[in-house]
């Protein structure tokens, strides 16, 4: 890890990823992210570098389930054949680790969060490994002060630097917990001992507060036979959830549904089938991340059908919460992106639309670029709880969708006639 030129740093990005489809999650890393990923020897992870810029890309990946930093990797670890002097070598390690950049980047990704939020129960950062700890390092440092990030004595921590007094702004006891997974048969300790040894040290050092739910850090020990990776978590909760807000008991993840779909290399107008949908986390994804192709789903469960319908809901919602009103900036894609959309579900030489909107010289415009689709036939002027808009009969032209000027060069903010119908505008089709 080190600092370009431009100030940014350059860290590694581990990422767990549904087992088997580590080839898949790497074509995505080098589409979107631009950078060749290294799969694991552990299967289910794999490692690609990124500078600090790009680290809000990284969470926008469809095919990982959890994001960590890497602080450290060991390739080849020789753990001891003692228990004891395993974990006292754990233990030293702590405070010899090269710290400082994976917690300017942990510093960095809470500053990207909406809001601040906490994991409950479970852990998010877990693959499957054959053995599992979650250590309290409370449990060994039962005397251990309290003290705050600002208060740690850094004098004997050359690779920490200043990052305490930086990482917690509200000069509150920065509070963590340490995670080990571990697979292979060759060890001589558990995966609690680990954790819990290791996060002592980890507390001395640092003078954190050990917490095993209301944490602000988790430190992750992997471990799988010889190969030994220390890492930083920076997600909350697993990016599979991201579709799913009613679960059934085979729901599939969203991140294993992105392969599959990836698999397909599907093309615009494809038509996907799901006879088997369940909670419809298939259709949901591809509809979401490869919208140029049609998707159709259904189950003979009258739960399952019930689930999905209450997961496209949810989604419907969400993004409806997220920005229903527009603005007059981003009117100058929607609208013409809309009456193009429009036109394409309309037809040709009789399909009408009616649409109300106080953006009249936007809109204008729009359907003066628009002359080859729609014809206006009629305009009222209103007034709308004080405000003075536009009312815009429209007549579709009889040219042909796709063979126009206006519809050629589509633009990329392409709308759906549903989502135009909760925007700035309203229409009634005719079609």
């Amino acid at each position: 890890m080190n600092a370009s030129p431009d100030s940014e740093l350059t860290v590694t990005i581990g990422a767990t990823v549904p087992t088997g489809f580590e080839h898949t999650a790497a074509e995505e890393v080098q589409e979107k992210i631009g950078v060749d990923a290294r799969i694991s020897r552990d299967r289910g992870r794999i490692y690609f570098p990124v500078t600090t810029d790009k680290l809000s890309e990284v969470h926008h990946l469809r095919s990982v389930d959890n994001l960590f930093v890497v602080v450290k990797e060991y390739d080849q670890y020789q753990f001891k054949e003692s228990k004891e002097e395993t974990l006292m070598e754990l233990q030293e390690l702590a405070s010899k680790l090269p710290w400082t950049n994976a917690l300017e980047v942990w510093k960095l990704n809470r500053t990207l969060k909406k809001k601040k939020s906490y994991r409950k129960g479970g852990n998010a950062t877990k693959a499957k490994p054959a053995d599992t700890g979650v250590c309290d390092a409370a449990e060994q440092q039962e005397t251990a002060q309290e003290l705050s990030a600002a208060e740690g004595d850094t004098k004997d921590a050359p690779d920490v630097e200043s990052h305490q007094q930086e990482a917690a702004p509200e000069d509150k006891p920065i509070k963590f917990r340490v995670t080990c997974n571990r697979a292979g048969d060759k060890h001589s300790f558990s995966s609690n001992e680990a954790a819990r040894d290791f996060g002592g040290a980890v507390q001395e050092f640092f003078q954190w507060k050990a917490d095993m739910t209301k944490f602000d850090i988790e430190v992750l020990l992997n471990i799988h036979n010889e190969e030994m990776v220390v890492g930083i978590a920076l997600t909350e909760e697993s990016l599979h959830r991201r579709n799913i807000s009613h679960f059934g008991p085979t729901t599939l993840r969203s991140t294993l549904c992105y392969g599959m779909l990836r698999l397909c290399k599907l093309q615009p107008s494809d038509v996907v089938l799901d006879p088997m949908c369940g909670t419809g986390a298939i259709p949901l994804e591809g509809a979401i991340e490869f919208n140029s192709s049609f998707y159709i789903a259904g189950d003979n469960n009258d739960m399952a059908v019930n689930r999905t319908l209450n997961n496209i809901c949810h989604i419907q919602k969400r993004r409806a919460d997220k920005g229903r009103m527009g603005s007059r900036k981003k009117n100058w894609d929607l609208y013409p992106s809309c009456l193009r959309e429009m036109a394409r579900v309309c037809r040709p030489g009789s399909g009408k639309a009616v649409l109300l909107t106080q953006d009249k010289k936007c809109f204008s415009k729009a359907i003066s670029r628009m002359g080859g689709l729609w014809k206006k036939l009629h305009t009222v002027w209103v007034n709308v709880g004080g405000l003075h808009a536009g009312v815009y009969l429209l007549k579709r032209t009889a040219g042909v969708f796709g063979q126009t000027p206006e519809d050629v060069h589509e633009s990329p903010g392409r709308c759906s006639l549903s989502l135009f119908l909760k925007g700035n505008c309203s229409s009634l089709p005719n079609s």
